[in-house]
């Protein structure tokens, strides 16, 4: 029933039910294929480890592989469907997850040597969450010392790699996470974001990566002890990075489970369908400053996909665009910084000691009643924003203006870091406000995937997902090269 393939991770089916190695397979065709018997999860986590073993080494992207345990689940997994038990909806599945969230038995070292030993007892939320709908967790992804790079490396674990060119960075700080779905060692991987850390890393690595809605999923960490800043309470979410728009909602379904430990999360009514056609704003330039020629072109691209699907684009700016952007630092910044800069002072690596000193050249200290000027400021800005929504209920803007970084350019000096900042900036105006958004790759350009952003109204998950597969199916996203072994 299942024959071996000579390269690239194990097992395909040889009656065509999987197209090719089990690695290239997406998660809703790996589901479904476990649930029709045409292959087991166990042979799914095999040929998964197989391939992790082949391309992890050239790109450290898993810096703890949980192999042992990922086969126990699977056999556990096909026990039960022997059984008839009712399957979950990502039933075999394997998945990672980040550094930074607990995960019962391993450690949450967030990239710190000193935190090494931090061995959480209990499962985030939202890793309870993906257990539960029957995703294997196979492997732990790396992110920058105390995910506070836009570049993915540390002392403890070393850097990540991006599997399309090696001299530029796979993004962060989920940048494990994206290169651990792009080069096949996982159809899906969780990150997180506060300020664009899992679409700037989907934007690297040419994947969909999606930021839900503030108070859609559910997260809390049990080993943490200390008080959440504002910023992290009101901006940081988790969702999943995928090579498939419709792996992206099966994850986004299985993460979006409300739980008690977060008392922000919620659980929407349905709304009505969409007004057609859907009229969708293209933002074709940010404060005058003109976007790299590879990204104008992604976003025409983009544009003529969604036109072609039946959406009705026209060129159009949310209100106070910049306004947005410049408020997200007044506001994320300040209590942010001061919570970890004693942590960074004492237990960072070169890295980010580096990277934080740079971001006070370009964001410096704020007075508190600044901070709380900028809290009433995102609710003014949120209110612009939903009444333009209800016009153009969909927003097709760049997630970086700029194509990836040189590998190390954030730690480089103040200009460069403030260039890096301009080029995130409809990323950050987008975090802000706590909208969801996805990023979506459209082209590759220079050996580089570049990507757009897709934006909605609050809890409007469903019509990013839309668009995005508007895209898909006219501009498919590829693999990145096989990596150097």
């Amino acid at each position: 029933m299942i024959g071996r393939t000579a390269h690239g991770g194990g097992a395909q089916a040889a009656s065509g039910s999987l197209d090719g190695p089990i690695w290239r397979a997406d998660a809703a065709a790996l589901t479904a294929a476990i649930r029709a018997r045409t292959i087991s999860a166990r042979e799914v986590v095999e040929a998964t480890l197989e391939r992790l073993a082949e391309v992890n080494p050239a790109l450290n992207a898993v810096v703890l592989t949980l192999a042992d345990e990922a086969l126990a689940t699977a056999d556990a997994l096909d026990a039960k469907q022997r059984a008839g038990t009712e399957l979950g909806p990502l039933h075999g599945v394997p998945a990672t997850i980040k550094i930074n969230i607990d995960q019962r038995g391993c450690p949450t070292d967030n990239g710190i040597v000193a935190n090494k030993g931090l061995i959480a007892e209990q499962d985030n939320p939202v890793v309870a969450n993906l257990r539960a709908a029957g995703a294997i967790l196979i492997g732990r992804t790396n992110a920058p010392g105390y995910s506070m790079r836009w570049h993915t490396g540390n002392a403890l674990h070393g850097e990540t790699r991006n599997p399309w060119r090696a001299d530029r960075t796979c993004g962060g700080s989920s940048g494990g996470a994206a290169v651990a779905t792009a080069a096949g060692m996982a159809p899906i991987s969780h990150g997180n974001d506060i300020a664009g850390s899992i679409r700037y890393p989907a934007f690297c690595c040419g994947l969909f990566g999606l930021k839900p809605s503030y108070g859609r999923v559910p997260s809390y960490n049990p080993s943490f002890q200390g008080l959440s800043p504002i910023s992290s309470q009101l901006m940081a979410v988790q969702g999943p990075l995928t090579r498939r728009v419709r792996d992206l909602r099966l994850a986004f379904a299985a993460m979006a489970k409300p739980d008690v430990l977060d008392p922000r999360t919620l659980a929407p009514a349905a709304f009505p369908p969409a007004h057609q056609p859907i009229q969708v704003a293209l933002v074709e330039s940010f404060d005058g400053i003109p976007y790299h020629p590879a990204v104008s072109a992604a976003l025409s691209a983009a544009a003529r996909a969604l036109e072609d699907a039946g959406y009705r684009v026209e060129p159009a700016s949310p209100p106070e665009l910049t306004t947005a952007a410049e408020t997200w630092p007044r506001l994320a910044m300040p209590d942010l910084l001061a919570q970890l800069e004693p942590y960074i002072e004492k237990n960072g690596d070169d890295g980010v000691r580096r990277a934080a000193g740079l971001w006070r050249h370009v964001w410096p200290q704020r007075d508190p009643a600044e901070v709380l000027v900028a809290l009433g400021e995102r609710l003014r800005l949120l209110r612009l924003w939903q009444v333009f929504l209800i016009r153009y209920p969909l927003i097709l803007m760049p997630a970086s203006t700029e194509p990836a970084f040189e590998v190390d350019a954030d730690t480089r000096d103040a200009a460069t870091t403030s260039a890096i900042v301009r080029s995130q900036r409809p990323m950050t105006a987008v975090s802000l406000l706590g909208l969801p958004a996805i990023s979506a790759p459209a082209l590759v350009s220079d050996g580089l995937p570049i990507g757009v952003q897709l934006v909605a109204a609050p809890f409007r998950e469903d019509l990013c997902f839309d668009a995005a597969e508007a895209i898909e199916a006219r501009l498919p996203p590829a693999f990145p090269p096989e990596p150097a072994r």
